[in-house]
This record gives C-alpha cells, sequence and structure tokens, in this order.
C-alpha cells in the first residue's frame, strides 16, 4: 500500500485561474488581519524566540542553537503567503536594523552551550530577502558566527528565488565555515505546492538554487511538508515519499514537516469547519521508514511541532509520546530499526484511514 506511486486520488485540488488566486491571496490576508500580530511594539533588540535542541554534523548529534529573528517578516506573506503559515504573525511592523538583528543574534547567544554547535539563523521568512535582511545586516550577522569559535556550521532559510551567485557569494566573502540554505520546497509535485499550499515558485527553481549553492560549497536542506490543505491522508503520504526521492537529488537533508493548525491560516478555517485534520504521527513513521530505505545516503529528519495536540500531528492517547520521541531519535540517529520496532493497537485505525478517505470525496476521517 505505502510503495505505491503518487497519483492524486478523488481528494479534491482546488484549480484556480488568475483571478481566483487573487481572491485567495485577499482571503488570505484578511484572516492574517483578523488574527493579528503579536509582538506589536515588541523590542527589536529581541528575538522572537530561542531554543537549544540538537542536529546533526557529518552524520553525529550535535547541540543546535535556534535563533528566530524578529523581521518584517516574509515578503510573500504579507502579499497572500501560503495556506498553513501563520508565521507572518510573529514579524515586526518596522524593519529593525543591522545593529538591532546583531543584538538580537547577541541575546540568542545566551542560551549556547560550552561545546560546539550549529546555529540555526531563521527570520520567519528568508534571509537573503533584503526587504527582511539587509545586505550590511546579512554581513554582520555572518562576521559575528564566524567570530565564534564554537559554532561549527550556520542554517539560514531562503526561498528559492532569493538564491543566487551574489547572495551566496555575500556569504562566503565572510563566512567561511560549513554554511547550509534549508529551502520550503514542500512538495516535489509543482500542482500541489500551487494549489494546496499557494507557493508560487517551481521544482526547477529549487532545483536551480541547489546547484548554485553547491557551486559555493554550500549544503541544502530541503522542507517537505506532511498533508498540506485539500490532500487525503494516503495522497500526502505518497506525495511525501515521492518528494523525498526527488528532492534527495539535490538536499543532502530532508525534513519532514507535518502540518500544524496555525492562527490565521486557511487550514485553522478548514480545521474549524472540520474540513482539516492534521496528519498521524504514523504517517511521519511511515514517511521517515520508507524514505530512509529508498534514499540510505540522504538524512531525513523531522521536528513534530504540537505532537500529540489537536492542532498538531496525533495518534492516540496512548502513544503520542512515545511516537513523538521516536520520530525525535531516529532524526539523530537515523536508524530505521528505531521505526520498524514502534508499535501501538491504532496502527490499525490510521491503516484505515489511508485505505478509505480518498473515497470519501475530501472529507476528512477524524477516528481517535
Amino acid at each position: 500500500m505505502m510503495e505505491e506511486k503518487f497519483e492524486c486520488g478523488s481528494a479534491p485540488i482546488p484549480f484556480f485561474d488568475p483571478c481566483t488566486s487573487d481572491r485567495l491571496d485577499s482571503m488570505l490576508l484578511s484572516l492574517r488581519e483578523r488574527a493579528g500580530r503579536k509582538n506589536k511594539g515588541k523590542s527589536h533588540s529581541e528575538p522572537v524566540a530561542c531554543w537549544l535542541g540538537k542536529d546533526t554534523l557529518e552524520c553525529k548529534p550535535i547541540p543546535a542553537l535556534t535563533i528566530i529573528l524578529s523581521t518584517v517578516g516574509c515578503s510573500f506573506a504579507r502579499s497572500g503567503g501560503c495556506t498553513m503559515c501563520g508565521y507572518i504573525n510573529d514579524a515586526s511592523i518596522e524593519p529593525p536594523g543591522a545593529d538591532a538583528l546583531v543584538a538580537q543574534l547577541k541575546s540568542g547567544f545566551k542560551k549556547a552551550p560550552l561545546s560546539d554547535f550549529v546555529v540555526k539563523i531563521f527570520t520567519s521568512g528568508s534571509f537573503f530577502d533584503m526587504q527582511e535582511v539587509g545586505s550590511a545586516a546579512q554581513k554582520h550577522l555572518l562576521e559575528c558566527l564566524e567570530q565564534s569559535e564554537n559554532v561549527r556550521k550556520v542554517i539560514v532559510e531562503t526561498r528559492p528565488e532569493f538564491v543566487n551567485r551574489e547572495s551566496l557569494g555575500r556569504v562566503r566573502e565572510v563566512f567561511h565555515k560549513p554554511f547550509e540554505i534549508a529551502m520550503g520546497l514542500e512538495s516535489a509535485n509543482d500542482t500541489i505546492r500551487k494549489f494546496c499550499i499557494n507557493k508560487r515558485f517551481t521544482f526547477d527553481q529549487f532545483r536551480e538554487a541547489s546547484s548554485i549553492a553547491s557551486g559555493k560549497d554550500i549544503t541544502v536542506r530541503a522542507y517537505l511538508l506532511l498533508k498540506p490543505p485539500f490532500l487525503s491522508e494516503g495522497d500526502a503520504l505518497r506525495d511525501v515519499i515521492e518528494s523525498i526521492s526527488r528532492a534527495a537529488h539535490y538536499a543532502g537533508t530532508i525534513s519532514i514537516n507535518p502540518c500544524n493548525v496555525q492562527r490565521g491560516t486557511l487550514v485553522e478555517e478548514l480545521y474549524h469547519g472540520r474540513g482539516y485534520r492534521p496528519p498521524w504521527l504514523w504517517s511521519i513513521i511511515e514517511a521517515l521508514r520508507s524514505g530512509k530505505e529508498n534514499n540510505p545516503d540522504t538524512t531525513i529528519i523531522s521536528d513534530p511541532v504540537a505532537a500529540g495536540t489537536e492542532r498538531g500531528p496525533y495518534n492516540c492517547p496512548e502513544c503520542n509520546k512515545r511516537a513523538a520521541r521516536v520520530i525525535e531519535e531516529f532524526s539523530v540517529t537515523q536508524q530505521r530499526e528505531l521505526l520498524e520496532r514502534f508499535h501501538c493497537d491504532c496502527k490499525h485505525l490510521w491503516e484505515k484511514v489511508v485505505a478509505l478517505e480518498d473515497y470519501t470525496y475530501g472529507a476528512q476521517l477524524k477516528i481517535r
């Protein structure tokens, strides 16, 4: 059942003409305006969030410091954005300058470990978008990271259209350690990315950005979205498994991001109308297992945000915490056996959902 090549089943995908796409953008903006921004008036000297977690470097686990810088946020979100993304709610109203962004970085470093670590610099948008992080700010941030002896690697997020020889050339002028760009590919299927996620770039653009990065000795991480709206559980699972194999040719690390219900999004509207259920944790486990089996040389990870809650991926109350823990352990160790040994009686309910939901014409089977 899980080895079937991806083809959209009977779950409907809305095909928008340009006029309808404009109306979708207006609706997304209206939803976000209603949700409001959480950090109005927040100091530009502090990041939105900062925490210490784990990542891998040279196939070994290493501490990872994640710093969410407070910027004006994703420029695409300000004109519409993606159907599932509410990160613009955390954005600043006014753009902070280079000094303020460096101050945020230094504030985040208060949580840095004493040992070597990886730094993830996120902006709720694109690091290379000049509207979010200007060239002077990029330079100063990277200089600070270059000078820190314990920083072994830096990862930033960006849309592929901001990746070019000029933007990556600015990186290599001042930063000479391992550097990685993480791009939200979401799906290798252009139809799903455009009509289910409203993310308007192509797989070819992602491939070109990856090629440019390779030429600058910069690695690539691809984010894949598990279960965007308008897909059944089975279609979503088949898509992410197919997308792993296609993206693995261009990305050394693939991160499976299960969709969760964020404030002020189309997904939240569907969720309140009982038109959307976040993916099962079983779907993440199967995507990781199958993806690693088919692509053994690729690092495949997942961090299921809000796992075990109604707004995040969940199975049943008896195994939610155990499932999230095994996903975390696999992401660090890459040992497929951890996933294959995991068991809970609710697996047969998930299997029925995968088998039957294609025939319910888009209605979600909310089996607990």
